[in-house]
């Protein structure tokens, strides 16, 4: 999928859980083209035959069998992804985290309770 496409999936997904910001854009964009290059490396695993396992030659001329980079590839760029949706609140974690956060009262500065105290 398409940098643009997952950026609209992203941002419904943000809305929807209720964590959507203007100001997330840039990382909505961030990950959006993470998931693109993620898809890319499954589509080449895909294409090589879906073989976890693929015979790799060394300088010595022995010939051994290496995980696919392509796998390793798609796993680096998921963690990357992950860590992206739980800064959205894209998982229960994130979601849990930023929900907290903005339930949590608002602290005052020293300045802003004394000028309460004199108002009220």
């Amino acid at each position: 999928m398409k940098a643009v496409t997952w950026v609209k999936k992203i941002k419904q997904a943000c809305e929807e859980a209720g964590t959507y910001r203007p100001y997330f854009d840039y990382t909505i964009q961030t990950l959006a083209e993470i998931l693109e290059k993620r898809d890319e490396a499954a589509q080449s695993y895909k294409d090589y035959g879906s073989v976890p396992l693929i015979p790799y030659t060394n300088k010595g001329g022995s010939t051994n069998l290496v995980k696919n980079p392509a796998i390793i590839l798609w796993d680096d760029l998921n963690k990357s992804a992950l860590a992206y949706w739980r800064d959205l609140g894209l998982t229960p974690a994130g979601l849990k985290k930023i929900d907290e956060k903005s339930m949590k009262p608002k602290k005052r500065s020293g300045l802003a309770e004394a000028l309460a105290e004199l108002g009220g």
